[in-house]
């Protein structure tokens, strides 16, 4: 009878030191300690961020043309995203009107041209290789210089050609940062007001 109430004595101290130093609300498992959860303690962890937004740039652009299409993105109130690339591209093909053989000329069909909306032209001077032509843009593609053309005709010019023209004119690309799926359709949507113009990634 000793011995069973030694044994029993033994078992409920052991028992003590157990609970003592292991709290219930704690289990182990492969020799680790594991606390049970609390879940009023729980914090739900958002996913990783995005990456990051792309960027678009729309050009290119002389300096007559840049503050139009600059306007035209006034109404999405861009601010800080929006920057400026200036870089010297090669144009290989321009729409013009052809040599009218007399300032006066090119003057009265600058005039016309005023009278039919047309207003981004640039009339080439005596010293040029093209005196007195009217010259409605530089492209560096044909498919470019022909949209320009198709759209002309349209607003009733009839005397505007396309031709071939290696020249180095300094561009200017308006870049759109931060861009999402709906911004850029929205930018391809204006990017059709002006003929001639892409919209693409920035370099």
């Amino acid at each position: 009878m000793r011995t069973v109430f030694l044994a029993l004595v033994a078992a409920n101290l052991l028992f003590f030191a157990w609970s003592r130093y292991f709290p219930a609300d704690q289990t182990a498992a492969d020799g680790v300690l594991l606390r049970k959860s609390e879940p009023e303690k729980l914090k739900i962890v958002p996913a990783a961020a995005a990456a990051a937004a792309g960027c678009l740039e729309w050009g290119s652009f002389t300096a007559a043309e840049y503050p139009r299409a600059e306007k035209t993105l006034e109404p999405l109130a861009l601010g800080p995203r929006i920057s400026q690339r200036r870089l010297e591209e090669t144009a290989g093909w321009w729409v013009f009107v052809p040599p009218q053989g007399s300032r006066a000329s090119a003057f009265r069909q600058a005039a016309e041209l005023k009278a039919l909306g047309i207003n981004d032209y640039f009339i080439m001077g005596e010293e040029t290789d093209t005196p007195w032509a009217l010259s409605l843009g530089v492209y560096r593609s044909e498919r470019a210089a022909l949209a320009r053309l198709a759209a002309l005709r349209e607003r009733g010019v009839r005397s505007a050609l396309v031709g071939q023209r290696d020249t180095v004119v300094p561009r200017m690309w308006l870049q759109v940062k931060q861009t999402d799926p709906a911004l850029e359709a929205r930018l391809r949507e204006l990017a059709r007001q002006i003929e001639g113009s892409e919209l693409r990634p920035c370099p």
